[in-house]
C-alpha cells in the first residue's frame, strides 16, 4: 500500500506570556526547543513541515531559515490572525498553505521537545495503515498531541471555534492509539522548561 502523504502544522505562533520569554528558541540539547520538535517529526517519517509564526515572527522565522539550512524540510508561515485565538487561527493559516498532495495534517505543538520519536511514528503508523479521519495519541485514557486530520474533514476544522470542539463533533471518528506520556508535555512555564531539561 502506498504510503499516505502528510504535511505536519506546528504551531508556534503564541507570545509565551507565561515563560516570559520565546518558549520555541530556548535551548534544548545541541538544538533550541523548536529544532528538537522538527527532528523529532523528520525521524517519525515527516517530509513537510510547516512553522506557523506570530507574535515573535521574525525570531521564529529566523530560526526556521537556519533549520532549514541544516538540511530540515521546513518552511514558515507567517499567521496575521495570532492574537485572535493561537491555536484555530494557526491551523487555519496551515491547511490554506497545504498543497493539494497532502492526504492528512498533523497538528503538532511547537512546545512539545519531550515529544517521543516512538510516539510520533505510532499516530503517523495508524494513519498509514487504517485510512482513518482522525488519529489522536493516547496515555492512559488521555488525549495528547499531535493530532493527524484526514484532508476530507479540513473543511470542519477550519469552521471549528476550538480543537476541543472539533473532537466532539467528531468523536467517533476518532482513532487513538497508545502511546507514551511525552504526547501530553509541553512546556509552558519556566518550571516545565527545567523539569524538561533535568530529563535531556
Amino acid at each position: 500500500m502506498e504510503r499516505a502523504k502528510i504535511t505536519a502544522i506546528i504551531l508556534a505562533a503564541g507570545l509565551s506570556r507565561r515563560m516570559g520569554q520565546p518558549k520555541m528558541l530556548l535551548p534544548w540539547g545541541e538544538t533550541s526547543v523548536l529544532g528538537k520538535v522538527l527532528n523529532t517529526l523528520t525521524q517519525a517519517g515527516l517530509e513537510d513541515l510547516i512553522v506557523m509564526s506570530g507574535g515573535t515572527r521574525q525570531l521564529i522565522e529566523a530560526e526556521v531559515a537556519r533549520l532549514a539550512t541544516n538540511g530540515l524540510p521546513v518552511r514558515a508561515i507567517f499567521n496575521p490572525q495570532y492574537e485572535a485565538g493561537e491555536m484555530m487561527s494557526s491551523v487555519r493559516a496551515g491547511l490554506a498553505a497545504i498543497g493539494p498532495q497532502a492526504e492528512y495534517a498533523l497538528i503538532a505543538l511547537g512546545d512539545q521537545p519531550q515529544l517521543s520519536v516512538e510516539s510520533a511514528r505510532r499516530v503517523v503508523a495508524a494513519a498509514q495503515r487504517s485510512d482513518a479521519q482522525l488519529v489522536l495519541p493516547s496515555f492512559e485514557m488521555r488525549r495528547g498531541h499531535p493530532w493527524l486530520v484526514r484532508r476530507d474533514l479540513w473543511p470542519e476544522l477550519i469552521s471549528a471555534e476550538t480543537g476541543r470542539a472539533f473532537l466532539q463533533a467528531h468523536a467517533s471518528k476518532i482513532l487513538y492509539v497508545e502511546t507514551d506520556e511525552t504526547v501530553m508535555k509541553d512546556l509552558d512555564t519556566p518550571e516545565d522548561y527545567q523539569q524538561g531539561l533535568n530529563r535531556v
